[in-house]
């Protein structure tokens, strides 16, 4: 990778991904402060967090029938 070179949204949110999980390597970290934006891992981010929260809901909600 070059060193000019601006993270896409797809390495954004493989990031995103792998903050969620907890296995983000210290090389990947750095590059996201290099060259990430802020505003790319916020909406990323919670994104990611409206998306766990419905799977949750809808497994929840399969799991457990209407009373």
């Amino acid at each position: 990778m070059t060193e000019n070179k601006r993270n896409s949204i797809i390495d954004t949110i493989k990031s995103v991904g792998a903050g969620f999980i907890g296995v983000q390597s210290d090389k990947n970290r750095e590059q996201d402060f290099k060259h990430g934006k802020l505003s790319h891992f916020i909406i990323a981010g919670i994104a990611g967090i409206v998306i766990f929260i419905s799977i949750l809901i809808a497994v929840v909600s399969l799991v457990i029938p209407n009373a």
